[in-house]
């Protein structure tokens, strides 16, 4: 451990849910950093679809909540300790956090897919804790030092706009071509801006008309299905990233597709799904899935910092730790809110007000246009589905604000 160490205190304060519907702040020590990892003291840490699913539920599939758990896995802090084997000089770095962690040798990570290695070891996934706390110990390869044009917020969110990396990756997004992305949340609203990135012709769909504003406000073209008649759609397009998992998306998305199309299923919504045979065979459509992401972080930090992906202009919303039940909820009261962020530095101003509004941009009337960004899922079941080197238990897919 580093000579820092003497400066970080013994105990620190975490949000832990006990049970269904019951989060409290309690005193924990502070974990010392093993080998090969770093102390991080927690910045911002933003609020998952999976976060919320585990208080109202206890429960996403297999997972369950058995025994006291941390949740959060979208967090950005700053290096206040290292452990054995790890550079002193890290000590006060700025980083996000890539919140699973890979066993690193067996055939699935040796092939550069550690994002399916069934060692993960994933945070907010039980019975491993989160960042939803004031400090976390975690494999010094997995802290993703960050340019001081990536704010702390925007830090925190990189693991979502990591989603949205991997399924544009997935989908093979190349130069001109036409993507159609179903679903306006969080993973939406940010794949929709990788693949734009990329130089694809972008056109967002989603029923929710604070989603549909917010997606504009991005520059970005919207749709609403509403207004759709036969053979009046978005398509036919190269590429559809889905970003909700409602059924009907899943097939409005597929019926838009051009011949030899590609098909990415982000969104999770329920266990099954149809699939429309005739086009899937007609026209030789591919449909694959996604599981979190692999090799991201560098992507995702340079198109932050280099303002091709916006998200500090999102709106968002962040609470204090104490407030951290309010915010697992905030995104079903409010369906123009992108991410809701807690930051365990921030003071609680009182009882009745347990949250602050962070700057954001000021969201349009739906199908205005302008050239900012940002909600959260309704049917936006997008998945913030994350992974990394050091070992652990498999989660399953976020649900409802999916990152």
């Amino acid at each position: 451990m580093s000579a820092a160490v003497a400066a970080v205190p013994e105990t620190m304060r975490a949000a832990v849910l006990r049970g269904v519907g019951d989060i409290v702040v309690e005193e924990r020590p502070v974990p010392a950093p093993g080998l090969g990892e770093v102390l991080v003291e927690i910045a911002a840490v933003g609020v998952c679809g999976s976060d919320t699913h585990y208080l109202l539920h206890g429960r996403i599939g297999p997972h369950v909540v058995r025994e006291p758990l941390v949740l959060g896995h979208e967090a950005s802090g700053r290096v206040v300790a290292v452990g054995e084997g790890v550079d002193p000089a890290r000590v006060g770095e700025r980083v996000s956090l890539e919140p699973g962690v890979p066993c690193g040798t067996c055939p699935t990570c040796r092939s550069g897919r550690y994002n399916l290695c069934p060692q993960m070891v994933f945070h907010a996934t039980p019975p491993v804790d989160g960042s939803m706390q004031q400090h976390v110990a975690i494999h010094a390869s997995m802290a993703h030092p960050v340019p001081d044009e990536v704010s702390d917020v925007a830090a925190a969110m990189l693991e979502p706009l990591s989603v949205g990396i991997w399924a544009c990756r997935r989908a093979e997004v190349a130069l001109s071509d036409r993507v159609l992305v179903t679903g306006a949340g969080p993973v939406g609203l940010l794949a929709a801006q990788v693949a734009r990135a990329s130089g694809a012709d972008v056109v967002v769909r989603d029923v929710a008309p604070q989603r549909r504003a917010v997606a504009a406000a991005l520059g970005l073209k919207v749709h609403d299905p509403a207004e759709e008649t036969a053979g009046a759609g978005p398509g036919p397009v190269e590429v559809l990233l889905e970003c909700s998992g409602h059924p009907s998306a899943v097939a409005s998305g597929l019926e838009a597709l051009a011949p030899a199309g590609r098909a990415v299923l982000v969104g999770m919504g329920g266990d099954e799904v149809s699939i429309p045979l005739a086009i899937l065979q007609d026209r030789e459509v591919s449909i694959t899935g996604t599981f979190r992401y692999a090799g991201t972080w560098p992507t995702a930090i340079a198109l932050a910092a280099s303002g091709a992906v916006v998200l500090d202009a999102l709106p968002v919303r962040t609470f204090a730790l104490d407030d951290a039940a309010a915010a697992l909820t905030a995104g079903r009261d409010d369906p123009g809110l992108v991410k809701a962020l807690v930051v365990p530095g921030l003071a609680r101003t009182s009882p009745d007000t347990p949250s602050l509004d962070t700057p954001s941009l000021d969201t349009p009337s739906p199908g205005t246009s302008s050239t900012r960004p940002g909600p959260t899922p309704s049917p936006d079941t997008s998945t913030s589905r994350p992974g990394t080197p050091s070992p652990g238990s498999r989660p399953t897919p976020d649900t409802e604000d999916r990152s």
